[in-house]
C-alpha cells in the first residue's frame, strides 16, 4: 500500500475517533459527517490503490460502485453504506432545520467503522 493510501486510512480511523467524541458531546450532526469521512478516506485509498483519484465525492462514491462493489471485489453492501453516509453529511453539514438524532448518529457510526476494517484488511493483505 502507498503512504498515500496509509495516510488516508489514518484520517479515516481519526474521523471515526472525532465522531464518536463528537457523538459523546452531543454534536450528533457532525458525528455522522466524521463518520461519513471515514468511508470517504476509505474509499479513496482502495481506488488509489487501483491508480484512481477523484476531486469529487460525487465521483469517488461512483467509483466505488463501479471498480468495488459490483465486481464484488468487496461486499457491495458497503457502497450503500457510502451512499447512505454522503446523504448523512449533506444534512448533518448543511442542514439548517433538521438535526440528526443521537440515535441516527450512532447508527452512521457503525456502518463507518465495518467500511473501514473492511477496507484496511483489503489493502494490508496487498489485493491488486
Amino acid at each position: 500500500m502507498s503512504e498515500e493510501g496509509q495516510s488516508l486510512l489514518r484520517k479515516g480511523e481519526q474521523s471515526i475517533q472525532a465522531a464518536e467524541l463528537l457523538l459523546q458531546q452531543g454534536f450528533t450532526s457532525f458525528a455522522a459527517s466524521r463518520a461519513y469521512y471515514a468511508m470517504f478516506y476509505a474509499a479513496e485509498a482502495l481506488l488509489l490503490s487501483k491508480g484512481l483519484s477523484f476531486s469529487r465525492h460525487s465521483a469517488v462514491i461512483a467509483a466505488f460502485g463501479e471498480h468495488f462493489a459490483k465486481t464484488r471485489l468487496l461486499p457491495p453492501k458497503l457502497h450503500r453504506y457510502l451512499i447512505q453516509g454522503f446523504e448523512e453529511r449533506q444534512v448533518g453539514d448543511y442542514g439548517t432545520e433538521v438535526e440528526i438524532s443521537s440515535r441516527a448518529a450512532e447508527l452512521a457510526i457503525q456502518p463507518a467503522r465495518k467500511f473501514l476494517a473492511v477496507a484496511t484488511d483489503y489493502l494490508r493483505e496487498g489485493v491488486p
